[in-house]
């Protein structure tokens, strides 16, 4: 199937050719005929299987349509919500000329109320700055018929749930919802039996097993001989690469040190303004830094295909977001690699990782004697009573006694017999 045998509109399919979509993904041309009927779709697949393309056609061809309809998509991280308006932006050419306006934290909120008011009818967005519009009324919900939850387990894990849920009050109860996940664990099931209405589950490859052509490497390494380790692989290795670390502080600190040793680096977490992330992720794009240091923050919606490695100096706090995280490369079919430092802190997470990837994992561990540590502690015993009873402990005792004894003669030795006690004779 093409992308120009979907049932659309020409000026779509026109947009489609321009933007050089060709072949649908698996995840698309299943989705999109679904999404086209009207009904709601829950959707899973892989990081970089392009679920973004899949909600966004059918979406565009509903308001060509439906002239007064509107569409909210809501994303987890501004980088997603971000990634997901180029998206529209490339489909929605000046022949289709639909409104649009991107509510994120961290950008002007002037710019984006003048979007709004210029009759915005795709609304891209994180849940805080919705709103935050909501509040200031300076958004209205009313029309919206075409509702997305992109990546709503990772907008679940970060604890959007109470502001998804006010955000749906503003939405009229007849609308069509398109929820998209790259895993599904039990909470999202819940939402789905919730929220969206008979939907079709639409399943693409496994929602564990990281994409086939990444080559996954792990090295087993102390906490002192990481940053050493790292250098030998940013030299040994070509192309641009991501490193994920667990910390902000640990993404500057890096980058600092790798900028000292002569390497092009940058880092981008939670505490950067969003100028300064779009400005970062511009630059790695176009080659100004080969590396960029990043937390979790990018393991989710960061789509730049010229990442070749990723490198996991800090394993995840959560087992999914390794997944995430090493999906950033092999991004569209495309090879990539996956490197990560173990240190013996991380056996418990490598495990639990493991274990969501294979759930048949077993540990091979020697079979050790379940009495062993009983035996060391009886011998431990055993020396101790043998050396009570060595000469030693005599001396000891000997010792002992000896004190007491010249305690008890300096208590009861006699006085002298010429001894006086000075008295002072008072004047």
């Amino acid at each position: 199937m093409n992308f120009s045998d979907l049932n659309i509109e020409n000026k779509l399919k026109k947009s489609i050719e321009l933007a050089d979509f060709k072949v649908p993904t698996p995840i698309q041309s299943q989705s999109i005929p679904i999404s086209l009927e009207g009904k709601d779709v829950l959707g899973t697949a892989q990081t970089g299987t392009g679920k973004t393309l899949a909600f966004t056609i059918p979406m565009i061809n509903k308001l060509l349509k439906d002239k007064q309809a509107m569409a909210l998509i809501i994303c987890p991280t501004r980088e997603l919500a971000t990634q997901v308006m180029e998206t529209v932006l490339k489909l929605n050419i000046r022949e289709i000329g639909i409104g649009n306006a991107l509510l994120i934290g961290g950008e002007s909120m002037q710019k984006q109320l003048r979007q709004l008011n210029k009759r915005a009818r795709i609304i891209v967005g994180t849940p805080g700055r919705i709103n935050d519009h909501i509040k200031r009324k300076s958004l209205n919900l009313s029309k919206v018929n075409y509702l997305v939850l992109d990546e709503t387990d990772r907008m679940l894990d970060m604890g959007f749930t109470p502001q998804i849920e006010l955000i749906l009050k503003f939405v009229p109860k007849k609308h069509q919802t398109l929820l998209f996940s790259a895993t599904l664990p039990k909470n999202i099931l819940k939402i789905s039996q919730k929220y969206l209405n008979n939907p079709e589950r639409v399943s693409v490859g496994s929602l564990s097993t990281p994409i086939e052509k990444i080559k996954q490497e792990t090295f087993q390494i102390t906490p002192d001989k990481k940053y050493h380790e790292l250098i030998n692989q940013l030299v040994e290795r070509s192309g641009s690469i991501l490193v994920f670390v667990k910390t902000k502080h640990g993404a500057d600190k890096i980058v600092k040190r790798l900028k000292y040793d002569g390497h092009k680096a940058d880092a981008i977490h939670g505490n950067l303004r969003q100028s300064k992330r779009d400005r970062v992720i511009r630059g790695f794009r176009n080659g100004n830094s080969r590396i960029l240091v990043a937390t979790d923050v990018a393991a989710r919606g960061l789509d730049i295909p010229v990442i070749k490695h990723v490198i996991n100096y800090d394993l995840p706090q959560v087992p999914e977001d390794y997944i995430h995280r090493i999906g950033r490369t092999g991004r569209a079919g495309k090879e990539g690699s996956a490197f990560t430092f173990l240190t013996n802190n991380d056996r418990n997470m490598w495990r639990s990782i493991q274990k969501l990837i294979d759930p048949d994992f077993k540990i091979k561990e020697e079979a050790k004697p379940n009495n062993q540590k009983g035996k060391k502690f009886n011998k431990k015993n055993k020396f101790k009573k043998k050396f009570s009873n060595n000469k030693f402990s005599k001396k000891k005792k000997f010792k002992s006694i000896e004190k007491k004894n010249n305690k008890r003669k300096f208590k009861n030795r006699k006085r002298p017999k010429n001894f006086r006690f000075k008295k002072n004779k008072r004047k």
